[in-house]
């Protein structure tokens, strides 16, 4: 089903906000984003630079990834605030995936505006610090944590792998990154990703028009096909947390139909978590 028959170019970000029970979404191309309540008309707002993720920091402010920095922005009247930049001297890169962790913090992925091999690291934003975490990665993609907060994932969408790395109680990573689910022998590609109340980890797979869930131990459970290809992030939402919102994109596709580029939900049978609130300081 279309929950929002907008069509973006790069539609990405999905992010349920349970105070305003609204899905948040990005077009990273267009530099806009978006706030659609169930029971209400679909908001915009347009940017100056590429923005891709936010965190909830309360009902009314996000934390917002743009291609130069980490901003607060007011939900009621539009209010920007940078907070700290974000590669700001490497006019190459933008951010792509990002998400709050458990403890409070914000992982952001940045790549090349072009795709560049190796051009993209992963950050961490946490009580006013901005921290690399890791680097040379192609295509950040999939930022999600395990409901314990114990484990953080993220994926290289070039190299078709999805990493795990353990959390020390501050949600700083301990230990390097270690190969959790690797997708290049199929040839998919991990975009974004979340994982769900039971520790599924459910991932929109570029070009395959479909989320497919992996369990804790990584193997393959089950798949839910869309009517497009370029299914690109996803998310769970509403009163209960099971429908699945996913975003999707028509950059790129020779003859696109009306609904690339549309945000659809799904009903599912997981239940996901509560989005949690970045602490700013």
């Amino acid at each position: 089903m279309i929950f929002d028959d907008t069509q973006c170019r790069l539609g990405e970000g999905v992010l349920w906000h349970s105070d305003r029970n609204a899905l948040i979404w990005f077009d990273i191309l267009s530099r806009r984003m978006y706030c659609k309540p169930l029971d209400g008309a679909r908001q915009h707002w347009d940017f100056d630079d590429h923005i891709s993720a936010a965190g909830i920091v309360d009902r009314d402010h996000l934390l917002v990834a743009s291609s130069r920095g980490l901003s607060l922005v007011g939900l009621a009247d539009g209010s920007r605030q940078l907070l700290v930049p974000l590669e700001a001297d490497n006019p190459l890169t933008r951010s792509n995936d990002g998400r709050a962790d458990p403890q409070g913090g914000f992982w952001i992925g940045t790549m090349g505006l072009e795709g560049q091999a190796g051009a993209g690291s992963i950050w961490r934003f946490y009580k006013g610090e901005l921290r690399r975490l890791f680097e040379d990665i192609t295509i950040t993609n999939a930022i999600c944590f395990t409901p314990e907060g114990d484990l953080a994932h993220f994926a290289d969408t070039d190299l078709g792998m999805i990493w795990q790395v353990a959390l020390d109680a501050q949600g700083w990573p301990k230990g390097d990154p270690q190969p959790f689910i690797d997708l290049s022998a199929e040839g998919l590609n991990p975009d974004g990703a979340v994982i769900d109340a039971e520790g599924g980890l459910w991932s929109a797979q570029w070009g395959a028009g479909r989320v497919a869930r992996y369990d804790r131990q990584g193997r393959f459970d089950r798949a839910i096909e869309l009517p497009v290809p370029q299914t690109t992030c996803p998310g769970f939402g509403g009163a209960d947390l099971t429908t699945l919102f996913v975003t999707t994109a028509r950059d790129g596709l020779d003859d696109p139909t009306p609904e690339d580029g549309c945000t659809f939900a799904l009903a599912s049978e997981a239940r996901g978590q509560r989005e949690h609130r970045v602490i700013l300081g």
